[in-house]
């Protein structure tokens, strides 16, 4: 990368947890190892020999068990992954001034302070997490934080890549559109429907055209398909709440209606949990709806877990409150308990 340049690393731990409790216990060396709830828990993480069974981070642990009947599962021990997450936070600090952690297994380091070459700054990195923990950890390299995460994917576990500026757009082209930051299951089904698989299939699609798709979205998609991204890395980042929310071409008029287009918001909630948030304790639940005349309102009430029951109950009532207005938005999310207060890892309860 040229000098004066963004110099973007973004660090992610392989199977962070699962490592750890492998490494206190040498004896699962080469086992299917697992962490998560029993019964009707979901897996919080698993090791590389589990997942050639199909197994996967929040994967039922009924589900996990009947593809891998020998994995063994190991309760969560979050005081025990923070406390090594601090340690390997003393090492980005060695490294960068800016660095945004994302969640106890993965961070953002801006590097673009130092002469050295990134790539070499990255790899200095996790030797220095491997000398310290005995764990490994994947970088990718980039001039923005959208590129740097998709790097460091590229060659998990223990390894790094780099997407250097004169090699963005032909990577682009071929780069599926499930990668892109924000778009889940649904929103892919969406944008397959109009044909689109890559991001070089959505660079063809003009920004007035996906501002009618997809709302305020659009924009991020026609800029993240190019490989475009703004954002700083914010050393005080600290998410608050995570929600989403759909905005009508034809009102919403009665309670059933709004009860069947919350549904699939309740779902992408709950997905957008899982994969990004899921060491966040959750504080309470919200419903936010919007009528035809622009007026809001919003009901909440106290959840630990991303719960389908309680969020139909707010949707009601929330209607309630409208005497009857038709509704033109509905919006469903979850807060978080401040950082300072622990992460004890929220649950799901689904339908």
């Amino acid at each position: 990368m040229e000098e004066g340049r963004r110099k973007i690393i973004h660090i992610d731990m392989d199977c962070f947890y699962a490592a750890i409790e492998m490494r206190e216990r040498p004896e699962l060396k080469g086992l299917p190892v697992a962490v998560g709830g029993r019964k009707r828990g979901v897996l919080t993480t698993c090791n590389y020999e589990a997942r050639k069974y199909g197994c996967r981070s929040a994967m039922p642990t009924f589900q996990a068990l009947e593809r891998c009947p020998h994995l063994v599962l190991l309760p969560v021990r979050f005081e025990l992954y923070r406390q090594e997450s601090q340690r390997i936070r003393k090492i980005f600090a060695e490294f960068a001034d800016l660095v945004e952690p994302l969640s106890l297994d993965e961070a953002y380091l801006d590097v673009s302070h130092l002469r050295s070459n990134p790539e070499a700054v990255a790899a200095e990195i996790r030797d220095r997490i491997r000398e310290t923990t005995q764990l490994t950890a994947s970088a990718g390299i980039a001039a923005n934080k959208f590129l740097a995460k998709i790097a460091s994917d590229w060659r998990k576990p223990d390894g790094q890549f780099a997407i250097r500026e004169d090699e963005v757009e032909a990577f682009m082209k071929t780069l599926p559109i499930e990668k892109i930051w924000g778009v889940g299951q649904r929103t892919a089904e969406k944008i397959h429907r109009l044909g689109v698989r890559t991001c070089g299939d959505l660079q063809q699609m003009p920004l007035v055209e996906l501002d009618r798709h997809f709302g305020k979205f659009g924009r991020d998609l026609y800029e993240l398909s190019r490989g475009i991204d703004h954002r700083r890395v914010n050393p005080n980042r600290e998410r608050k709440s995570v929600s989403n929310e759909r905005t009508f071409f034809e009102d919403v008029t009665t309670s059933e209606q709004g009860l069947e287009k919350l549904t699939p918001l309740i779902e992408e909630l709950a997905e957008d949990y899982r994969d990004k948030h899921r060491d966040r304790r959750i504080r309470e639940g919200f419903v936010k709806l919007k009528f035809t005349d622009f007026s809001i309102t919003t009901a909440q009430r106290s959840m630990q877990e991303v719960d389908a029951t309680e969020l139909r109950k707010l949707l009601l009532e929330a209607w309630e409150r409208g005497g009857g207005r038709p509704v033109r938005l509905i919006g469903a999310g979850v807060r978080f308990v401040p950082l300072g207060e622990g992460e004890s890892g929220g649950q799901m309860r689904m339908f």
